[in-house]
């Protein structure tokens, strides 16, 4: 008998002309092309079967966005988790990159002193507790069916290096979460959860898309 299974969801590409990075801000959409990257991820999810009983959102737009599909390829009604929202940190609302990007700022600096807490943002460690309660609850509420939980890139990421017991502190350049990537865990209330499988079902559109909005 196969175990449940929980389905981590990253959103699609956000809209974002100006680079900035979004993290909690309201009113980012998806792109044309992130709409299309949710739809292949629920598509993907479809077409291998998956026996969803249950679909959890983060209330982000982006999110919501990109769990539509979901929704209507599954007949499943979203669940608005607030635990599995975007990390906070300080430098939201700002642009990274460039010449008068925030990390050439040196008032900033001091906000990269500690980067395994990191100390520009919300503890690792915080991120992973959240993301744990988050999921064992909606584990037995789903009874034995599988979950779709459509989150952000580095909750997902925490998940991943606390299931495969790797340390928490990491290159934010090497996470392997692409956009609409589907990060699948499995989970049995004996042995907790295991990674199971990684797989990207919007890789078409990955080659153009701009992934910003999260350090």
């Amino acid at each position: 008998m196969q175990e449940q299974r929980i389905h981590l969801v990253r959103h699609g590409e956000v809209d974002n002309p100006e680079g900035i990075l979004y993290g909690r801000l309201p009113n980012y959409h998806l792109s044309d092309r992130g709409h299309r990257m949710a739809k292949l991820a629920a598509d993907d999810l479809a077409a291998r079967n998956v026996p969803a009983g249950r679909l959890v959102v983060s209330p982000l737009v982006r999110t919501q966005e990109s769990a539509s599909p979901v929704a209507e390829a599954f007949g499943l009604e979203p669940v608005i988790d607030d635990r599995i929202v975007e990390p906070w940190n300080v430098f939201e609302g700002q642009r990274l990159g460039g010449p008068d990007g925030a990390w050439r700022k040196p008032s900033n600096w001091p906000h990269f002193a500690l980067p395994w807490v990191p100390s520009w943002g919300e503890p690792f460690t915080e991120i992973v507790a959240r993301m744990k309660a988050s999921l064992l609850e909606h584990a037995a509420a789903a009874k034995g069916a599988d979950v779709i939980v459509v989150t952000h890139q580095l909750p997902i990421w925490m998940v991943h290096r606390a299931v495969t017991h790797r340390p928490l502190p990491h290159n934010p350049a090497k996470r392997r979460c692409a956009l609409s990537s589907i990060t699948v865990l499995e989970y049995h209330p004996a042995t907790g959860f295991i990674e199971a499988d990684y797989h990207e079902p919007a890789a078409s559109e990955l080659a153009g898309a701009t992934d910003q909005g999260a350090v």
